[in-house]
């Protein structure tokens, strides 16, 4: 348990023994201000409304039985009857330390739950571009904190590999193939031009179109012809889609593609149980569930439509058939789906037939998690400047340039190969985190010199944080080194900048304090980032932590300082570096040692 939720756990108890009802919360949060404390405790005014009592006579009463002896400085009412907490010292340190000594740095395990997390699903028909940025980075941060959390993780890529247009593309390419059989590949590389292609002749020529139109139901049909061509087109698509993943340090892989075409043999049985429960309807020779809970202005209930009078099926037939394979047969206890905001009513309405059809169980969670657009400087959705979609390769290539002008600036003296490292390293970085530091939910405006920034809350000035905690202990072991008479440097685990992760923490400056504190609320972050589906919660944790850490290195010398002193401030130093490295690993960003 975390500090806050012990704190919680206690005074709830403690609520209850001063006979506020069972169940009533203690409502403990983070204190506004260092000097009220570490945490205050805001249940007992709520309490004392609902027993019509006085709430500094309750919150007296609530400290008369609460025991938190073992963790806390005695508890002080404050007002009218909140009650400010202050974590002794000793607590603190005891909580650095085992956090020192633990692979998870204190974050415990909760229950294990299978978490389907459905996540970037491009058209396998286009390029990726920055629309599909968003989805994929959010839902890897969620993937791997969820894994972090000890959870069952599936990745889910919901790849748009059927429908119509497949039709024209294979019509194309079957064209192109006879044309120039040995620079299919080369017209492939170039997916957006290649659908840009035959999007103009299927507008322009009729019998184009015809074939377009024949190859889809053959496709259906599982000719063998175009389901060869198909999957052809198929391989060369997730090509590259993975090559983008690699370079975005994306966990997803090959074996998490799950595309459209694959719940195909699913939807008549999808739409068959719906009939036989009697949600189905026709209107207008189209099948529909009506539901009450979805109405137009006028009172009249919108439709979700399942097949269309034509007998072609729906996203929302897909989706339904996508949630009976991932609650019986991956066995689902909580799925996630990651998508712009836009569909937020899709989602609402297919969350609802699914339940209603009995298809999703009331124990599994269904949890759309939207996400706003990326703008560009005019506020519009991000493009290029002619206009056009903005393509993901595009994007990181730039960011990257900018990235290495920026390290040649800081660090010309640095090998060639070392800077386009670090150019790679901190380009990607800088677009995963003005993107994941952003609360989803909202637009965002794109920077390239906000992005890039040494200062503020960007992810080269937590990288640069990260590399400058470790130069200390490079730092560290160049004196041991100059000090030892004949010495090579370090001679050991425990030599050198002086052995942190044996040291013993002791907590006594105010500097010292705020770090300690930051640091012991890195489960808090993390188990909020899975809770509510926002990673900003994480970048934000990350960004005050490094902040305390400049005014904890700036008022407390550490190499300086002489032992038992030094060692434990470098044991603060080497557990924040290494919080901060966990932390940019769960968001997909990669740290390095220098810049």
């Amino acid at each position: 348990m975390t500090p806050r939720s012990t704190l919680e756990e206690r005074f709830a108890e403690a609520l209850r023994r001063a006979g506020a009802p069972e169940g009533t919360p203690a409502i403990v949060i983070p204190a506004t201000r260092p000097e009220f404390g570490d945490y205050q405790v805001n249940g007992v005014m709520a309490a004392a409304k609902k027993l019509k009592a006085n709430p500094r006579q309750l919150a007296e009463k609530v400290l008369a039985v609460a025991d938190v002896s073992d963790l806390a400085d005695p508890p002080e009412i404050a007002g009218p009857g909140f009650i400010n907490v202050r974590l002794s010292s000793d607590f603190l340190a005891g909580l650095l330390r085992a956090a020192l000594g633990d692979a998870h740095l204190g974050v415990e395990k909760p229950t294990r739950r299978t978490v389907v997390v459905d996540y970037s699903s491009p058209n396998l028909a286009k390029e990726m571009h920055v629309g599909h940025l968003r989805s994929t980075i959010i839902g890897d941060a969620l993937a791997r904190v969820l894994e972090f959390l000890g959870h069952e993780v599936i990745r889910q890529n919901h790849v748009g590999d059927w429908g119509t247009q497949f039709g024209m593309l294979l019509a194309f390419m079957d064209m192109e193939q006879a044309k120039r059989r040995q620079q299919l590949s080369q017209e492939l590389s170039d997916l957006e031009e290649f659908y840009r292609l035959a999007k103009a002749m299927f507008d322009s020529d009729p019998a184009f179109a015809e074939q377009s139109r024949q190859n889809v139901v053959r496709l259906q049909g599982r000719d063998e012809h175009c389901r060869q061509v198909w999957q052809r087109f198929i391989e060369e698509s997730l090509g590259h889609c993975e090559g983008v993943y690699r370079r975005l340090n994306v966990t997803l892989t090959r074996s998490d593609v799950r595309g459209e075409s694959a719940y195909n043999d699913d939807l008549p049985r999808v739409v068959e149980e719906l009939t036989s429960r009697g949600l189905l309807q026709e209107s207008q020779g189209a099948q529909c569930v009506f539901l009450e809970e979805f109405t137009n202005k006028d009172g009249e209930r919108l439709p979700v439509i399942v097949q269309k009078s034509d007998g072609a099926y729906l996203y929302a037939t897909t989706d339904l058939a996508a949630m009976r394979y991932r609650v019986n047969e991956l066995k689902a206890d909580r799925i996630l789906y990651v998508t712009d905001s836009r569909q937020a009513l899709h989602f609402r309405q297919v969350f609802a037939v699914a339940r209603k059809a009995g298809f999703v169980p009331a124990g599994v969670s269904l949890e759309h998690v939207p996400f706003g657009t990326m703008q560009g400087p005019d506020g519009k959705p991000f493009k290029t400047r002619e206009g056009g979609t903005v393509k993901l390769t595009a994007l990181l290539d730039e960011s990257e340039q900018r990235a290495a002008a920026v390290v040649e600036e800081k660090n010309p003296d640095l090998p060639e190969q070392e800077k386009k490292r670090i150019a790679h390293v901190v380009g990607v970085a800088a677009v995963k985190y003005a993107d994941l530091s952003q609360n989803r939910t909202s637009d965002y405006l794109f920077s390239w010199d906000k992005m890039l920034s040494l200062e503020g809350n960007t992810a080269p000035y937590m990288q640069y944080a990260y590399a400058r905690i470790r130069s200390i202990f490079r730092k560290g072991d160049e004196l041991t080194a100059s000090r030892a008479p004949g010495g090579p440097g370090r001679q050991g685990a425990d030599a050198g900048a002086g052995g942190p992760g044996q040291a013993g923490i002791r907590i006594t400056e105010p500097a010292e304090r705020s770090l300690a504190l930051k640091l012991t609320q890195f489960p808090e972050a993390v188990e909020s980032v899975a809770a509510e589906c926002l990673p900003n919660l994480l970048c934000g944790y990350l960004y005050e932590l490094a902040g305390r850490f400049m005014g904890f290195y700036e008022a407390c010398p550490v190499l300086q300082s002489d032992q038992p002193v030094r060692a434990g401030r470098l044991a603060l130093c080497e557990l924040t570096a290494r919080t901060i490295k966990t932390g940019l690993g769960l968001l997909g960003i990669e740290t390095i040692e220098q810049m």
